[in-house]
Order: structure tokens, then sequence, then C-alpha cells
């Protein structure tokens, strides 16, 4: 049985538009993410066989192989539910979220500063990546990482709660070579109480992580 599945999008392919056109949500979704998950998948099946031939050989490229397929899937579940055809404009405490607006100026000085910011991490991202807000465990703040590929340049203890992806397909198709403006798009989207869930959840779970003193 597959250990990872692909989940439901929590909304129908037209539900970003005009950010993000239906055929992207769609080739995105059903294709990329669908083939991380069943990269994970099949490469768990290869390491199960290594270990019961002892069959060493392959082992980095099987372990890079995992972290980069499962990353994959990881960001890409949190990054359908990060969206949200009626989001955007900037948290507030009228809204509910308070205590992540609140956070976001704590940890950044202001959300301009951190809008600009992880606008930049995520469009200037060498090759493909992603721009992260994260949680950081051990410092109690937000930070912004540049992922990548998948798995690359980040806290190991830090938990992703808000992430723009800024892989060509997930944006070539309507906005070809122009990833920041597809990066400065997504703020249009971004579903605040969504994030504002990860990070209590985060927070939360803190405490039962093997931190640094």
């Amino acid at each position: 049985m597959a250990t990872y599945t692909l989940p439901e999008l929590p909304y129908d392919y037209a539900a970003l538009e005009p950010v993000i056109n239906p055929q992207i949500v769609e080739l995105h979704h059903d294709k990329h993410h669908a083939a991380y998950v069943k990269g994970a998948n099949d490469t768990l099946e290869q390491l199960e066989e290594a270990r019961s031939k002892e069959a060493w050989g392959a082992i980095n490229g099987l372990q890079k192989n995992l972290a980069f397929h499962l990353s994959g899937h990881i960001l890409h579940s949190i990054y359908w539910h990060n969206m949200t055809g009626d989001g955007g404009g900037e948290p507030l405490a009228a809204d509910g979220v308070g205590d992540l607006a609140d956070a976001i100026a704590e940890s950044f000085g202001s959300y301009a500063g951190f809008k600009s910011q992880l606008t930049k991490a995520a469009a200037t991202t060498q090759g493909s990546g992603w721009g992260v807000l994260a949680y950081e465990p051990v410092s109690g703040r937000l930070i912004i990482e540049q992922v990548y590929d998948h798995q690359g340049n980040v806290g190991q203890g830090s938990v992703p709660i808000l992430v723009f992806d800024a892989w060509e397909h997930a944006f070539y198709l309507q906005y070809k070579n122009q990833k920041v403006d597809f990066i400065e798009a997504m703020w249009r989207v971004v579903n605040w109480q969504d994030v504002a869930k990860r990070y209590a959840a985060a927070k939360e779970r803190a405490d039962v992580l093997l931190l640094a003193p």
C-alpha cells in the first residue's frame, strides 16, 4: 500500500482566477504534485529492496530522491491550502489573525518589510525553488527561507506556514518568464486564515521538539 497519497484540492480548478488560471492549477496538482507523490512512494520501495538485499550502492541517490520527492509533496500540500480565491490583503486582528500579524511585525519590523523580503526571496531563488515563511522553534520567531529545489537551505527545525512556489511549472503557461509578476500576484490569493492556523499549531508543538539550548 502506498505511504503517500495525492490530496484533493480544497477548491475547483478555476477558484484562483485571475491570479492562476484553471489549466495551471489542473496540471500543477494532477501532474506535477502527483509525480512527487509517486516518486516518494517509488523511492521507499527501492529503499526496502536495498535493505532486503543489503545492496547499498545507490544509497546516496535514493536518499536524495526521497528528500526531493517527499519535500515536494509536503510543500505542495501546504501550497494549495495557503491560497483562496477570496484571500489577499494584509493579515489583521479584525479578521481573527491578530497573533500572526503581531508575530510578523515583531519578526520583520512591519508587514511591508515582511512582504518585500518574502517576495524577493521567492523571486530570486537560484534555479527552481520556493520562498517560505517558517516558524523557527529555537528562537520562537518567524523567518524567511529560500528553498532550493525542494529541500535545500533550510533550518532543520523550522516549520513552513506560508509557501510561494517559484518553479516554472507554477506560472509559465500564464506569466511566461515573468516570475516576479507571478510572485507579486500571489499576494492577492494568500489565505491568511490558513497561515494563522499553521502558525498557532507550530507554536503549540514547539515544546515537543528537541531544541538547542
